[in-house]
């Protein structure tokens, strides 16, 4: 069923850029073609020269992604128009908006700190009433320019039409995690430090640093994926049950988890630790070293594998230890949440064996599930042995961008990340990174194509 129109234009600024033409443009074409289809009008802008003929033919590519055209799609691909502007200037952002019909959403789909010159101007000149936008990650660089940009933003329109876009959010398997947790007894009644040991979450990737300097090398493993990304599917895995899935009480619940989560034992020395791939080999590609990828400053010490841990200082989660972990070139893809429950008090003597503790595995690519239970093993019935029971996520409608572009074009902030939210993932990593910064903290290497350095196993 068409979507009641909310949105009547949607503005994708840094039109040209990469992020806009494999995900955004893809993801937008995939939520015209859904039952969840929208009618509107999509300008793109990009500082760089580019006729509106070759901008429809990026955006019937990208909407295309290998799938069947909508006629819907084809129609606002091919009413589209592209603005050459300078999204900092406030003449052009006039021009920009003048182009607009109906209620605008804004996507900055633009590096951090071109964003954040952008809102400045956008102060000067005012948004019309019940303008929506879409900010993607990082929000800011560090703390205080997060603080700062949220500052910016409110004096610009109320906090549910600001939609700080993190896609990790959007993903089937995450919302899954939600009804795994509170739709199952079983779970939620030993989901404490009373019957869990550790929890992992890690997003380990064999790709290496694919021609993203620009980006990756002032910001690294830490703030590219554990700041944002991470310390989020952390909070929707610790936090208590919410009243409903409404955007208030979800977003609330996430923040309360937030507030509570420091550096391990208040160390941030002990708490993390860093390292950089050098040459390898993954699955045939051959890779150099990180500090010979192009665009890349020696100097800055970037890490391409951080790994930190945080406690949750409240009543459910106190002595838990929250390990987070994220890395390039590393030899398995591994994009999991794992929970290890606590080994039971006392076997029965005669049994033998030792499968080790239970353990929950939720996999985000692919999206699956597995538990272990230890049980009688075959032949000998006093030998333990470990099974695991396994099923697959069943595959939303929409992707991770789908979903984003879903929640800003229906002024639906449930997966957007709150003000609030934003400054405590900063304020979390920020004793860590100052640490690194400082050089307090070595950094390790390990071979492209390697599970990560040596030492760390």
């Amino acid at each position: 069923m068409l979507m009641v129109d909310r949105i009547g234009t949607l503005v994708i600024l840094g039109a040209g850029g990469d992020l806009a033409k494999r995900l955004l443009l893809p993801g937008l074409g995939q939520l015209l073609r859904s039952s969840r289809g929208y009618d509107l009008r999509l300008i793109g802008v990009g500082f760089d020269a580019m006729t509106d003929a070759e901008w429809r033919d990026r955006v019937v590519e990208s909407f295309a992604a290998g799938e069947v055209v909508s006629s819907r799609s084809t129609a606002v691909a091919t009413t589209s128009v592209y603005l050459q502007a300078d999204v900092t200037d406030p003449a052009d952002l006039t021009r920009i908006l003048a182009a607009t019909t109906g209620t605008p959403a804004l996507y900055f789909a633009l590096p951090p700190q071109v964003t954040i010159a952008s809102i400045a101007a956008l102060e000067k000149v005012g948004l019309p009433a019940g303008a929506v936008l879409g900010l993607e990650k990082p929000f800011g660089t560090d703390l205080r320019s997060a603080r700062a940009l949220n500052r910016q933003l409110a004096r610009l329109l109320p906090e549910k039409h600001i939609h700080r876009v993190d896609h990790f959010l959007g993903k089937s398997t995450v919302l899954n995690l939600l009804g795994l947790r509170f739709a199952n007894r079983i779970f939620e009644q030993v989901w404490s430090a009373e019957h869990i040991e550790r929890v992992d979450i890690v997003f380990d990737e064999t790709l290496g640093l694919e021609a993203r300097a620009g980006y990756y090398d002032t910001a690294g493993a830490l703030v590219d994926m554990i700041q944002s990304h991470l310390l989020l599917v952390m909070a929707l895995a610790a936090m208590e049950p919410p009243s409903s899935l409404d955007e208030d009480d979800l977003r609330g619940s996430m923040a309360q988890v937030l507030r509570a989560t420091h550096a391990w034992k208040s160390d941030p020395v002990a708490a993390g630790r860093r390292a950089r791939y050098t040459a390898g080999t993954i699955d045939g590609r051959k890779l150099p070293a990180y500090v010979n990828e192009a665009g890349v400053h020696q100097e800055l010490d970037t890490e391409t594998l951080a790994e930190v841990t945080v406690g949750i200082e409240n009543w459910r989660w106190a002595g838990v230890p929250f390990r987070l972990r994220s890395g390039k070139a590393i030899a398995e893809r591994r994009q999991q949440i794992i929970v290890t429950f606590k080994d039971v008090p006392h076997r029965p003597y005669g049994f033998t064996g030792n499968p080790g503790p239970a353990r929950l595995t939720i996999s985000l690519t692919p999206d699956s599930i597995g538990l272990d239970l230890n049980i009688n093993g075959e032949g000998d019935p006093f030998t333990l042995d470990r099974v695991t029971l396994g099923t697959e996520f069943a595959a939303g409608e929409l992707g991770p961008y789908g979903e984003v572009l879903h929640g800003i074009l229906s002024d639906d902030a449930t997966l957007s990340v709150r003000a609030d939210a934003v400054e405590e993932c900063w304020r979390i990593v920020a004793p860590i990174l100052s640490t690194w910064r400082a050089g307090t903290v070595p950094i390790d290497s390990y071979r492209a194509g390697s599970a990560g350095p040596t030492a760390w196993r």
